[in-house]
This record gives structure tokens, C-alpha cells and sequence, in this order.
């Protein structure tokens, strides 16, 4: 049986190299703000958050829902971690995230790492903080809950259509039967976000309500927060064997309309398809395999926050 989640990102051979090029600009770009803005407000009790922030995401992700017509979805996480750490600690958190999807386990291009990375990470983060930060200051629970759900919602819908115009620049597919195809889906992939990206925004302003204060940001973390960050990321990696086998949005579209032979495999395999080689396609590799990526996430911003703090020293 396969038990390993479906490849989730745009592949090499979908975009051209143009298009892949510009977006790999744009992203190196906001990146290199990202860096900046962060590295002026980066508290020492905010990396470990990152860094749990980051697991969490990427376990998350691996586990695909089914939504209808045998289509699956994925959560993306760039509103929700916008919304929790600010935009430009999320955009890192989102950048490091697909970087280890794409270069550890093969999941997206090495060329249109640029363009998932644009989609899925700065996108979602600018929207939904966008969205998130109208309402921030308002102590009815209620209302914050229902627009981030919105903001989730419409991040997912935004990459859809992303996505959708970078395949039609790329000549990949037609504009007027990608667009319908990429959005009628990504509505209901978008139910999936919203609903998650609620819950997890209810868990915390029921639990830890002053990690959604601006003000605040230098005060972020806590012990007992990291550690059920864990506890959590761990739990999703075990129920990855559980996720559902149906392509994603992007793969169901490929499939239906004729340019999934364009993707390119990737020139080299370390641990393909979030699985370990020698365990072959079974539950356990594929939860040994969200592991190390969650591990190698939580090194890779312990790290990256204790360069940007050296910086400001």
C-alpha cells in the first residue's frame, strides 16, 4: 500500500523559465525584507515559535483531505502563521518549510521553488495578516475568528489563481479552462484552511491569547506553549499514514486537462515522496520521514534566529 502523501508543489516543466526566474526574484526579494523586518523586532522567546510554527506547518501538510470528485487538499499555513508571528517572521517560517519539501524530499521544482514559495508562503502571509491585523485590536473573539477564517480562505483562493496565471504565461494550459478549474476546486480546499487555521487561532486565544499581540512580540514562547507545539506536530506526523491518496488541486487539474507528463522529476532523490528508502512505501517511513523534516525544520530556525540575533548585537 502507499502510504506516503501525494506531491503537493508546482513541479519543474510546469512553468517556464521566465516565469520561473521572475517569481525567484520577486521571492528573493520579499525574503530579503523579510530578513531585514525580522531581524529588527526578533525576540529570544519568538525563534523557538518560529521554529515550532515551522514543524507544525509541515506535518500539517502532509496530510491531504479529501474534498470532492476524488480531489484531495493540503493546508498551506502562511495565514495563520502570519496572523500568529507577523508577516515577515512568517515569511521565513513559509520559505524554510517549501525549501525542505523541495530540496529533502523532492516535492516541487528546484526552478519553481521560487514561484511555490511566492504562492504559498508570501501570498498567504501578506493576505491574511492583512486581514487578520483589521480586526487584532478587538476583544470580541467571535469576530476575530470568522475573518481569519476569511483571510484563510481567501489566501488559498489567491494562490489558486496564482498558480493558474503563471500556468497560462507558461503556456501551459489555457486561461479559461485553468482559472475555473483551479479556483472550483481550491473553494472547497480553502473550507479546509479556514476551518484549521480557526481552530488553531481559537486554541491559542483561549490558551495563550497575548501571542496574537502585536505589542508583544519580544514576549513570545514560553515552555509550555513549545512543548504542546510539539505534542501537536508530532500528532499530525503520526496520523500522515492516514492522509488521503487522491491527487491535490494542482495535480487533479494536470491530470483532467492533459500537461501532467510536463513535469519534470528532480535531478537527484534524498528522501522522495516523505518516505525513507529503505523502509519503501509504508506508515512507518512516511512517519519517520515527517520527523526528520519537522527536526531539520526546528534546526533550520534555531539557526536562522540566532544569526539574525547576532546581527542586532
Amino acid at each position: 500500500m502507499h502510504y506516503s502523501p501525494t506531491p503537493l508543489h508546482i513541479p519543474d516543466g510546469f512553468l517556464t523559465l521566465v516565469v520561473a526566474l521572475i517569481f525567484w526574484a520577486l521571492t528573493a526579494i520579499a525574503v530579503g525584507m523579510a530578513i531585514s523586518k525580522t531581524n529588527q523586532a526578533l525576540g529570544e522567546k519568538q525563534v523557538p515559535l518560529m521554529g515550532i510554527m515551522a514543524a507544525f506547518i509541515f506535518a500539517a501538510q502532509m496530510l491531504n483531505f479529501p474534498v470532492a470528485g476524488g480531489t484531495s487538499g493540503h493546508f498551506l499555513g502562511g495565514a495563520l502563521a502570519a496572523m500568529v508571528l507577523g508577516p515577515w517572521a512568517a515569511i521565513l517560517v513559509m520559505t524554510a518549510v517549501i525549501a525542505v519539501q523541495g530540496l529533502l524530499f523532492q516535492d516541487g521544482g528546484l526552478l519553481a521553488m521560487g514561484a511555490n514559495i511566492f504562492n504559498m508562503g508570501i501570498l498567504t502571509a501578506i493576505i491574511g495578516f492583512g486581514l487578520y491585523r483589521i480586526v487584532s485590536g478587538l476583544q470580541n473573539k467571535t469576530v476575530k475568528l470568522a475573518v481569519a477564517g476569511i483571510g484563510a480562505w481567501l489566501s488559498t483562493i489567491a494562490a489558486a489563481l496564482l498558480t493558474s496565471l503563471q500556468l497560462w504565461i507558461s503556456g501551459t494550459s489555457s486561461l479559461q479552462l485553468v482559472i475555473p478549474a483551479m479556483l472550483g476546486v481550491h473553494v472547497l480546499i480553502g473550507l479546509g484552511e479556514a476551518l484549521i487555521t480557526v481552530a488553531a487561532l481559537a486554541f491559542i486565544l483561549q490558551s495563550r491569547p497575548d501571542l496574537l499581540e502585536a505589542d508583544k512580540v519580544a514576549e513570545k514562547g514560553g515552555r509550555g506553549w513549545i512543548v504542546a507545539g510539539v505534542i501537536v506536530s508530532l500528532i499530525a506526523v503520526l496520523l500522515s499514514p492516514l492522509a488521503s491518496g487522491d491527487p491535490d488541486g494542482l495535480e487533479r487539474v494536470a491530470e483532467d486537462f492533459g500537461f501532467l507528463e510536463a513535469g519534470l522529476d528532480a535531478p537527484y532523490q534524498i528522501l522522495p515522496d516523505y518516505t525513507i528508502p529503505f523502509l519503501g512505501e509504508t506508515a512507518l517511513s512516511t512517519i519517520v520521514a515527517g520527523v526528520v523534516g519537522a527536526l531539520v525544520l526546528l534546526g533550520l530556525m534555531a539557526v536562522l534566529g540566532g544569526l539574525l540575533k547576532k546581527r542586532t548585537t
